[in-house]
């Protein structure tokens, strides 16, 4: 029986697993606090080493999933000090074949192989069988690649477009962009109103902060205590989360018409995750199905929520086992 070890590396914790070609076990998923091994000065490859150690397994395979970019077989950390290759990874696991893929691009490589029940449509539509896909990542960053069909699995480009800027379409979106242009300024941090400062975990906060402003009552709320506060009825909460599956709906839109993803859009994240309650209430279906000069956006697309905590482990095991 021939074993690889997969490992989805989060800003918190690290998950790693076995496979046997494209099924993770999942009896076989264990955890790892990312701040206590870069405290002592280890990374990635100290806990592939622990895992296995636990474990007893032998593996002829590695893929790791990084959230973080990758750049000629090295990827960084965007929220932690470590940088990986595949020379690291095979001498910490003695697994011959190695691979590493950015986070999203693993979530784009676990799609069609994610259970039915693990998959809630928030956007009816048609959904073509072998045509590109699209997978948007909302959570403590925001991502979006395309997932274009190849002869032997699929190609899923990198892409860092939670950087672009947010989409304004109302005196209300200019005055949200200069409003978080300054926030970010007070704050020493590059003043950009890019889409991740409005659809990512801090987002939410950024939106509340606005609307509050806007309101006449300034406040500052996390991101979870919005949420709380939107379950409440709170007004301003309220507000924000419009704002929110506003934005989104624009994002998902533009994104559609640049990539046209007949075989779906699927959202993760922990933030697509907390706002699709919402998503009916405040109109996304409106937002993203908005008449332009092309009617596409009007009758195609389906857009679904990936319920799937080890989406991105199943990628990498795709990944893998397709990779020659």
């Amino acid at each position: 029986m021939t074993l690889a070890t997969l490992a989805d590396v989060g800003g918190t914790n690290t998950r790693v697993a076995l496979a046997e070609g494209t099924r993770v076990r999942i009896d076989s998923i264990r955890r790892f606090p990312n701040a206590e091994y870069q405290a002592r000065g280890q990374d990635i490859a100290q806990v592939l080493r622990d895992y296995l150690d636990q474990t007893g397994a032998t593996v002829s395979g590695v893929c790791v999933a990084a959230a973080g970019p990758v750049q000629d077989g090295i990827a960084t950390m965007t929220n932690l000090d470590w940088v990986m290759d595949g020379a690291k990874l095979s001498a910490a696991t003695g697994a011959r074949k190695v691979a590493i893929l950015n986070d999203l691009q693993a979530q784009g490589q676990a799609l069609g192989h994610i259970p039915e029940a693990n998959l809630r449509t928030v956007i009816s539509g048609p959904v073509k069988a072998g045509a590109t896909m699209l997978v948007v990542g909302l959570g403590t960053g925001v991502n979006a690649a395309p997932v274009h069909p190849a002869p032997k699995g699929r190609v899923v480009p990198p892409s860092e477009c939670g950087h672009v800027n947010m989409p304004v379409r109302t005196e209300e979106d200019f005055q949200l962009a200069r409003f978080v242009e300054a926030r970010l300024k007070s704050e020493g941090e590059v003043p950009h109103a890019g889409v991740e400062e409005v659809l990512a975990g801090r987002g939410l906060a950024n939106l509340h902060a606005f609307a509050a402003y806007a309101a006449g009552h300034p406040a500052s709320l996390t991101s979870s205590e919005v949420l709380a506060a939107l379950d409440a009825g709170d007004a301003t909460a309220a507000h924000a989360a419009r704002l929110y599956v506003h934005i989104l709906g624009q994002m998902l839109a533009d994104l559609a018409l640049i990539h046209l993803p007949y075989g779906g859009i699927y959202l993760i994240g922990g933030m697509s995750r907390a706002m699709t309650p919402h998503f009916a209430r405040f109109g996304l279906q409106t937002a993203f199905r908005e008449d332009r000069r092309v009617d596409l956006l009007r009758k195609d697309f389906a857009i679904s929520v990936v319920e799937d905590d080890y989406a991105a482990l199943t990628g990498c095991a795709v990944y893998l086992n397709n990779a020659p």
